[in-house]
């Protein structure tokens, strides 16, 4: 970290108003007021002073992927929880990992206190590149895919909150009994014991088919579609683009399959259901962790946290599945079409 400002030594109030005044309360004389200055100098210099001065501002780097919505929330939360004379310097990879050298160079050279990597491609680049500086990661879906580990580095992962997702569309759904997904193994890890396990008590289980090509995409819906009581979207860029999130919903419209996404976006666009987690929650908890570093705390490597789970319904889509929303569910979503 930078070094912080000397303190300023003070003259007690009252001794100054006595010199001023050129009285003789307290043992004070207008001509001690030489002695007063040199007294002040040298507490400057030898850190004698009785007050704390204040600290001096921090600058943060801030690294991100690319300037996509979900990171600049993030960003916006982290920046509203940190001290008001903080200083930022933005840096966006935009989408090029390669340029992480380059900005990791101009980070280092910038003297920053810390640094919050915002996505994978940011947070890798700061593993490789930054060493002798703290690093935050967050929004990293799977950490433990790109080796985030160093001295230096910790992060902010985030603990799905399954039992309470499940519970909320065995609500909805009472017949629910299969949830199937589609994922790319080399992008995507499969489902963790915990979740499947927390499925079983409410009588659910999962469904995979797995694809490694955006073409194989089209067949292993149509082979999963009758197998299955609902569709779990998943955050892989393999199943999920522009175009083939269009198709998938159409195709689970025809066979009256609800469709369950992770972004409110997703029922706007025709999703029953969406949970997700505020990016600025997460801009949030990094800010924590960064008071921790920056006031001589430590940190753990990586510091899971459950924020509040958010939830989007889709009424128009409910009533075309033939689905009746509760009114206490209702009452739970953040954002109702």
């Amino acid at each position: 970290m930078k070094p912080r400002r000397p303190p300023i030594a003070v003259v007690p109030p009252a001794a100054l108003a006595d010199l001023i005044a050129g009285g003789r309360p307290g043992g004070f004389r207008i001509q001690s007021l030489f002695a007063w200055v040199v007294f002040a100098c040298l507490s400057t210099v030898l850190n004698l002073s009785v007050l704390p001065s204040p600290l001096g501002a921090y600058e943060i780097a801030i690294l991100k992927s690319a300037n996509i919505a979900a990171y600049n929330q993030a960003v916006v939360g982290f920046k509203s929880s940190m001290p008001p004379d903080t200083v930022f310097v933005e840096y966006d990879l935009k989408g090029d990992p390669n340029m992480g050298r380059m900005y990791a160079g101009k980070i280092r050279a910038s003297g920053a206190d810390l640094v919050l990597a915002v996505g994978s491609k940011a947070a890798t680049a700061a593993r490789l590149e930054i060493l002798d500086i703290p690093v935050i990661y967050s929004m990293v879906l799977h950490p433990t895919k790109y080796d985030l580990k160093a001295p230096n580095l910790v992060g902010v992962t985030t603990k799905p909150m399954i039992g309470q997702q499940l519970g909320t569309l065995r609500t909805i759904m009472p017949n629910l009994k299969r949830i199937g997904y589609l994922y790319d193994p080399n992008k995507t890890p499969p489902l963790p014991a915990e979740t499947t396990a927390q499925a079983r008590q409410f009588g659910i289980t999962f469904v995979e088919r797995q694809v490694r090509s955006t073409e194989e995409v089209p067949p292993a819906l149509r082979e999963l579609l009758p197998d299955i009581d609902a569709l779990w979207l998943v955050s892989d860029s393999t199943v999920l683009t522009e175009e083939s999130f269009s198709f998938l919903l159409r195709a689970a419209f025809d066979r009256r399959i609800p469709v369950i996404g992770f972004d409110p976006e997703f029922s706007r666009r025709g999703a029953l259901i969406s949970f997700w987690i505020d990016p600025a929650d997460i801009g949030r908890e990094a800010a924590s962790i960064a008071h921790t570093i920056l006031t001589g705390g430590t940190a753990s490597a990586a510091k899971s946290f459950a924020p509040r789970q958010r939830l989007a319904l889709n009424l128009g889509t409910a009533e075309y599945l033939g689905i009746a929303i509760p009114p206490t569910v209702q009452s739970m979503a953040d954002e109702v079409y």
